[in-house]
């Protein structure tokens, strides 16, 4: 040998037995806790525990729920709002924010064990192929759809799959008593980020935006222009309930109002690094009247956007105080099909304040603290609304705002009655939906030929349609004073009747009637026309 690499070739074999020590140390337990070249790192020590638990524990343990617990954990520990989403749950979060998916294009119920076609989405493979309301679907592909057993999710999976794929429909049209075949291909469908537009007054228009996903400011563009080309000078921004989304979505939507080089927020990160966003010149509705509608449950974007046009004291912010949520997460690969959305800065309206609620005390007292509001008073006056003197901005024209939880809107409008607000929980969990349909489904030809227009100006619910509904209530256990409430009630049957026959657009329209916040801006308005009036006859 050599005797240059003889001093070599025993370093080199030391070193690759040592490699293989540490990594077979990795792959199994035949050694010794006190394994060599072990580190002392938080990451080697979880990666430790659950090898251990894999190889050694006494019995068979599911380790990824492990780590799922131990995740969750750990960001438990950290704020609120950084969450980990398991892979299982990741297909249909990314199918919700990104706003669309792939399928037939209907919203069905299962009815006495029957697929049966509530509504079919505009435009969509359903629509295209002319399926109704009412159709039962009983095979796709050759698979039976009804009976018992078969959950909701397996349903959709028959009905979902790719794009340009095709699904053979098997179908039942009650209302022609026949049986029929169709082939659709699936397509892409969206999901509507904005739910609701009409004209509230001539010159007014209604807008209502659910979340913030990546469609959203394409579909809010569209909306928009409609609007304007059916005469609206003025817009009511919907944020109600809305728990935002993209950071990014929210800013361009800000822009419309605002003029260039308006400052729109401003996220600084743990390094203090700074990143601010302005407005640009392609606003379209700038200079206008815009009230922007807020609740107890706006939270994220929706407050981005309410901050931004509250501090730069464009138009007017109506409402409840909204969540508190100022934390700006990033979603970050797991590796495995999972995500962890971790908070990565802060945001801050233009004045500089923070609206991210205190949480110091831990996550359940953080939510504990929001329920807190339904008891405080807060929700019924202004005057409960606690704010600190040291968190007090001042806005370019002088208005007070402050930071610290929430967005405090320009003009209160206090919670309804228990009983109101009961009706409206009823309609958001889909009884008032569920009993439509199953009276829709007794008779659809009734309806055939009733004109949009005709139905909106002259359909009355009836007292024996609401006597009915009042038995669908109290045989689920539900009471309340129903007759109390007779007109809302009625109302909100008719909405739902109008959305399951005609479009969402129009059930938003009839439930306006019934809405505080939208009375409210009807106030406001004729304040103002009476304003500008006099200010025209005094020049």
């Amino acid at each position: 040998m050599n005797k240059k690499y003889g001093y070599i070739w025993p370093t080199v074999l030391a070193l690759v037995l040592a490699i293989g020590i540490f990594i077979g140390g990795k792959l199994h337990f035949n050694d010794t806790p006190e394994r060599l070249f072990s580190t002392n790192s938080k990451k080697d020590k979880l990666n430790r525990l659950i090898d251990y638990i894999d190889y050694e524990y006494v019995d068979e343990i599911d380790t990824d729920s492990i780590v799922d617990v131990t995740v969750n954990n750990i960001l438990d520990k950290l704020d609120p709002h950084s969450v980990y989403i398991p892979k299982e749950q990741m297909a249909a979060i990314e199918e919700n924010m990104k706003g669309d998916f792939v399928g037939i294009g209907i919203r069905f119920n299962k009815f006495r064990d029957t697929v049966t076609v509530v509504r079919t989405i505009k435009d969509g493979p359903s629509d295209k192929k002319g399926l109704k309301s009412g159709d039962k679907i009983l095979m796709a592909n050759g698979d039976t759809l009804y009976g018992k057993r078969i959950p909701n999710s397996s349903l959709v999976e028959k009905l979902k799959g790719q794009s340009g794929t095709k699904v053979r429909l098997k179908v039942f049209r009650k209302s022609e008593n026949r049986v029929f075949d169709v082939t659709l291909k699936r397509d892409v469908v969206p999901i509507r980020s904005v739910d609701a537009t009409f004209m509230l007054t001539n010159d007014v228009g209604y807008l209502r935006i659910n979340r913030f996903a990546e469609s959203t400011f394409k579909e809010f563009k569209a909306a928009l222009f409609n609007l304007e080309k059916r005469g609206a000078k003025k817009l009511v921004l919907d944020l109600r309930d809305n728990p935002g989304g993209y950071l990014g979505i929210a800013e361009n939507m800000a822009d419309e109002f605002l003029e260039e080089g308006k400052l729109i927020l401003f996220t600084k990160n743990k390094k203090g690094k700074v990143n601010k966003a302005y407005a640009t010149n392609r606003g379209t509705f700038e200079n206008r009247p815009i009230y922007v509608l807020i609740n107890e449950r706006s939270a994220s974007a929706s407050e981005i956007i309410a901050g931004a046009l509250q501090d730069n004291d464009v138009g007017t912010i109506v409402g409840r105080r909204s969540f508190g949520k100022g934390l700006v997460q990033r979603e970050m690969d797991l590796g495995d099909g999972s995500a962890v959305r971790l908070t990565v800065s802060r945001y801050y309206t233009p004045t500089g304040r923070s609206i991210q609620r205190p949480y110091n005390n831990g996550n359940e007292d953080y939510y504990q603290k929001f329920l807190d509001r339904y008891h405080s008073g807060e929700l019924v006056s202004v005057d409960s609304i606690k704010v600190a003197d040291s968190l007090r901005f001042v806005t370019p024209k002088g208005k007070i705002v402050y930071g610290g939880g929430g967005i405090i809107p320009d003009v209160f409008v206090p919670i309804g009655t228990l009983d109101e607000e009961k009706v409206e929980s009823l309609d958001s969990s889909g009884f008032f939906s569920d009993f439509v349909f199953r009276f829709l489904e007794l008779d659809r030809s009734r309806f055939d030929n009733y004109p949009q227009n005709e139905f909106i100006e002259e359909y009355r619910v009836d007292d024996i349609i609401f006597e009915r509904f009042i038995d669908y209530l109290l045989n689920r256990n539900i009471k309340m004073d129903f007759y109390g409430n007779e007109s809302k009630i009625k109302t909100y049957l008719k909405a739902n009747i109008a959305e399951q026959l005609y479009s969402p657009d129009l059930a938003s329209q009839i439930k306006s009637e019934h809405d505080h916040m939208l009375k409210k801006i009807l106030e406001l308005d004729r304040e103002e026309r009476a304003i500008n009036l006099e200010e025209v006859l005094q020049d």
